[in-house]
């Protein structure tokens, strides 16, 4: 097990207690009544499979922005941005920064061509089934879930730790008491529940993060930046970074965060593509909305670990030798920084009892937010790709619906086991972070090419990703035992194992997959994809032929839009200023027509919708080819120099992260409440209406 503070407690147990078991049950509380009014006055039923999954394909730009931001803000880019800088120095925040936009970004490019390819789709593993069979099925799937499975226990490990540090909690109540709360909510609201609390995370968190970042610089101990920066040359003698131009942490030309930063931007790929999460807040945000929310929150996701990395990350090594400072007269040891403990300390330093209160209320936002978004996609993949595809293809709704709750009850219990396991076999974030991308990132390019490649056959899905995560493992176990002549825990956590690993992992299989396609070439007719439609009950469809009854996917069969969606695609199209009609009525039976002619499949928008949707994917494409020349090339790579900051350039440096935390703060905070304002409007009035009655 982790040793977690040394023995030292800033906060009081019951106060860890408290918070967690109380905000749990709090949130759960907003959410119950949430989603009453939902299907009161928006008549939007989460009791249904289409609301549960998709939220009904219905999300706006301001929403959908605002759930990719918090979904995306882990614990990593809070308190471990902080960590890394505290190690590494200056470079690291801003690396960290541009590994997350980039992502995102090609999120978008993703999202919008899957609405142009798969109008209907609910997860992406229901697009692979459909183009390689069972068998890719299978292979996806299995990596899908080990992809979530790391991702969602890591930041369970990572907060657990967290709060056994701040407070004293005993570990094993920390790792089952995180994720209490958000099973009682999610199971209920699906997934328009995890936007609606990823809302109200996100703007706790980043009002947190504010406050934090301006407070440690207006303390008396670090005088603002100018004094920040004057006391970090004053200590330059005292500390040496290996890899760092004059060992200096206010240098760019850092080894470390180099090599991190390359980590960070290929090896935690994996985190959003192969993550169904991210894949069903597309599918769930409307079709004018998509790439904009997207692009938004790759743009706003920098304010996270910029800004607060920075700024806690350099006072800590400003204070880490003052009376004030927790440990003193000890410095940080290995296993304090490996938990996280550099921001906790530092605030409790500087701002005291209160603002180290802020730190766990922080945590809970960041973890829970994340743990949300994972259990709806993983119930998802029980209830559709597993139940509904091989135990009961007949499955009604309702059933689908039971099955997704169970599904967020069953992955609840089994993270919180899993993330004890870890917890007490040892493992950190340091470890997590630098071995869970070898498992994770060889199926990001088969998976992409099964939206962009007709030629990608089968057999190249399906083998590519295995010889792949051969690759990958045997690169890192080989470069582990070459570099430090053995393997071990600590060995293949290091730097130079992980980032070979990591690159072999993900880039191999773009070479297995061209070889293995172009032996026997096979080309896949796009419309095959149109086959997949929306989940109706029988009862409810509007539109029946005799061959629909006759079908085993009857309930899948029929286009139909309920009379909200309509209302609300009007009210959309005229305030985007007559923008085509983003969902079009269409009576066909695509799904009727699993084994029949494609001549008979006809796309579900018509060609407005179609010509605006290769717009947004066009612009989806240029902004990511933007973000990645700027971020990648024209930014950093000039200050990659014999060059140590000067104080001016600090100065500008730092102020630019920080109004960038203010851009976020508007985009994913107060754009959505004017961007939903219509909705809040009505369910305002109605619930006025029915308290006066």
């Amino acid at each position: 097990m982790v040793d977690v503070g040394d023995g030292i407690s800033l906060l009081s147990q019951g106060t860890g207690y408290g918070m967690i078991i109380g905000l749990g049950i709090l949130f759960a509380l907003i959410i119950l009544a949430a989603v009453k009014i939902q299907k009161l006055y928006l008549m939007e039923d989460s009791g249904k499979s289409e609301m549960f999954m998709v939220a009904n394909r219905s999300v706006g730009t301001g929403l959908t922005c605002s759930a990719v931001f918090s979904s995306w803000m882990w614990i990593n880019e809070t308190v471990f941005a902080c960590v890394y800088c505290y190690e590494y120095g200056i470079a690291v925040p801003m690396w960290w920064g541009v590994g997350l936009s980039f992502q995102i970004a090609l999120m978008a490019v993703l999202g919008v061509l899957a609405k142009i390819r798969v109008p209907y789709a609910h997860t992406s593993l229901e697009i692979i089934r459909r183009r390689y069979g069972n068998l890719g099925h299978f292979v996806f799937t299995v990596l899908n879930l080990i992809n979530n499975i790391f991702g969602c226990s890591s930041m369970i490990l990572a907060g657990s730790q967290l709060v056994t540090g701040i407070t004293g909690m005993h570990l094993a109540a920390a790792t089952i008491l995180l994720p209490f709360g958000v099973v009682l909510y999610t199971a209920v609201g699906g997934l328009k529940a995890t936007f609606l609390t990823d809302f109200l995370h996100t703007t706790i968190a980043l009002i947190l993060i504010i406050y934090f970042t301006l407070s440690v610089l207006a303390n008396e101990h670090i005088g603002g930046l100018h004094g920040l920066y004057d006391k970090l040359m004053a200590k330059a003698g005292t500390y040496y970074i290996d890899g760092n131009y004059a060992g200096s942490l206010l240098t760019f030309k850092s080894k470390g965060a180099m090599m991190f930063g390359l980590i960070l931007k290929f090896g935690n790929l994996a985190l959003v593509t192969m993550d169904t999460a991210f894949w069903q807040k597309s599918f769930a945000s409307e079709v004018h909305s998509t790439v904009p929310g997207y692009d938004l929150a790759a743009l706003a996701i920098f304010a996270v670990p910029w800004g607060l990395g920075t700024v806690i990350g350099l006072s800590a090594r400003v204070v880490n030798d003052l009376p004030i400072f927790p440990t003193y007269p000890k410095s940080l040891n290995a296993s304090e920084i490996n938990s996280g403990m550099v921001m906790p300390y530092t605030v409790k330093a500087l701002l005291g009892n209160g603002a180290t209160v802020g730190i766990l209320l922080l945590l809970f936002m960041a973890v829970t937010s994340t743990v949300s978004s994972s259990m709806i996609a993983v119930s998802s993949i029980i209830s559709f790709d597993v139940y509904r595809t091989y135990i009961n293809p007949k499955a009604t709704d309702r059933q689908v619906v039971r099955v997704s709750h169970l599904g967020v009850v069953f992955h609840g219990i089994f993270i919180a086991g899993f993330a004890l396991a870890l917890n007490y076999g040892g493992a950190n974030m340091n470890w997590i972070n630098y071995f869970s991308p070898i498992l994770t990132c060889p199926g990001i390019f088969p998976l992409m090419m099964t939206l962009f490649w007709s030629g990608q056959t089968r057999l190249a899905a399906i083998v590519s990703p295995i010889l792949g995560l051969i690759t990958g493992v045997s690169i890192w176990l080989g470069t582990a035992y070459s570099l430090y002549g053995k393997i071990s825990i600590d060995t293949t956590s290091a730097q130079a194992p992980s980032l070979y690993g990591s690159v072999g992992s993900l880039f191999s299989p773009i070479l297995y997959s061209v070889i293995i396609s172009y032996i026997r070439p096979q080309t896949f007719d796009w419309r095959e994809f149109l086959r997949i439609n929306l989940v109706e009950d029988e009862s409810e469809t509007e539109i029946s032929t005799p061959a629909e009854s006759e079908t085993p996917h009857s309930s899948q069969s029929v286009v139909v839009l309920n009379e909200a969606q309509t209302e609300k695609g009007e009210r959309a199209e005229k305030a985007a200023h007559q923008e085509p009609r983003t969902r079009r009525v269409t009576k066909t039976n695509n799904a009727a027509a699993t084994t029949g002619s494609l001549d008979h499949v006809v796309h579900p928008f018509d060609e407005a919708t179609l010509r605006y949707l290769r717009k947004w994917l066009h612009i989806a494409v240029g902004v990511l080819i933007f973000i990645v020349l700027i971020t990648f090339v024209v930014w950093p790579m000039p200050l990659y120099r014999d060059y140590i900051f000067t104080r001016s350039f600090f100065t500008g440096w730092t102020t630019v992260a920080i109004i960038w935390q203010f851009f976020a703060l508007f985009a994913v905070v107060i754009y959505p409440v004017w961007d939903g304002r219509h909705a809040i409007a009505k369910s305002v009035r109605g619930l006025v209406s029915n308290l006066r009655k």
